[in-house]
């Protein structure tokens, strides 16, 4: 069956349009025809089956026949990602979603060659959010990821947000397996964290003035195994090890 997104304030309705991008899509690539069933997925977890019933050259009308309610996951997942060289950092968004992620954000590191003023960062988040909205059709996730504007490490962590279990994979002598935090955590609280975030540096890695920062606020070093990763593979492995830890256990 055939996904599309629209926000949830276009879905309060029994009778929704499609418009725009979507109805381009839905008309002019997949040929959807009169009365086919297809989904709406709201990115707040809402599922809504439909039923396509009149369409226009450049909008497509369809009813709702059924609304399902996805619960979130019960825990909360951030990517802190260095932006890669060129367009690496569309595709570590795209993976995130697909891997359930709550948050990214990009992060404009001191070995990233990206520089941006504030509204080239509010219209690079603008796009990389068409690349979570495109991923959550794809995989048919109810929940679309928030996905920020780029800063640095340094005003990010001016913010002073926490997490339960604040993460950094690091290559330096001090890294630990994120399992051993995990076991930690569990020992003294008697359950798993809610809120988990992972910082991912740039090529090159964070540089030693960025980690100290880093691990300052309380993130906790891990490895990614022996191997020296890229960062988009070391991003995909973070989540799926950090899914792996929660998931299992949850399930």
């Amino acid at each position: 069956m055939h996904r599309f997104y629209l926000p949830p304030e276009q879905c309060k309705d029994d009778t929704l349009i499609l418009s725009d991008r979507e109805a381009h899509h839905a008309l002019h690539v997949l040929r959807v025809r009169d009365k086919e069933r297809l989904m709406v997925l709201d990115g707040a977890g809402q599922e809504l089956l439909c039923e396509a019933h009149r369409t226009s050259q450049d909008q497509l009308a369809i009813t709702v026949v059924q609304r399902n309610s996805v619960p979130p996951l019960p825990y909360q997942l951030t990517l802190l990602q260095a932006i890669p060289k060129g367009k690496i950092i569309e595709a570590i968004i795209q993976k995130a979603t697909e891997l359930g992620v709550h948050r990214v954000v990009p992060l404009l590191s001191d070995r990233v060659t990206t520089q941006l003023d504030e509204e080239g960062a509010e219209a690079r988040a603008d796009k990389w959010r068409l690349t979570a909205i495109e991923a959550i059709k794809q995989c048919g996730s109810a929940w679309l990821p928030q996905i920020e504007p780029p800063i640095s490490p340094k005003d990010y962590l001016a913010r002073a947000e926490k997490f339960e279990l604040p993460l950094v994979a690091s290559l330096q002598s001090d890294r630990h397996h994120p399992r051993d935090y995990f076991k930690t955590f569990h020992a003294e609280r008697n359950r798993l964290p809610k809120t988990v975030c992972v910082w991912v540096g740039p090529e090159g890695d964070f540089t030693p003035a960025e980690m100290n920062s880093i691990k300052g606020s309380g993130a906790l070093p891990i490895t990614l195994g022996r191997l020296v990763l890229r960062s988009e593979t070391a991003a995909i492995y973070s989540l799926s090890v950090l899914n792996y830890e929660l998931q299992s256990k949850y399930d």
